[in-house]
């Protein structure tokens, strides 16, 4: 899956977010990591944050994406 697709993905699903998907390992399109800044994680667990990153992925983690390391913060933590 295209980088700049599950970055849209992502953004679609969890309102007011901003996506960074990278390949933290040359070549490995397979093993993602994904920045998400979203003021839904206002509130919400660790793992609460996470889960909604992993919904808007669904299906992808399936069939087109190996791992998937996940950083979420709210608008507030990413501008300290």
């Amino acid at each position: 899956m295209d980088h700049e697709e599950l970055e849209q993905r992502i953004e679609a699903s969890i309102d007011d977010a901003r996506a960074t998907v990278t390949a933290p390992r040359p070549n490995d399109d397979d093993h993602l990591a994904a920045d998400v800044v979203s003021p839904a994680f206002e509130g919400k667990s660790l793992v609460e944050q996470h889960e909604m990153v992993y919904d808007a992925v669904d299906e992808h983690m399936i069939t087109d994406i190996h791992a998937l390391k996940v950083s979420t913060r709210t608008p507030e933590d990413a501008e300290r």
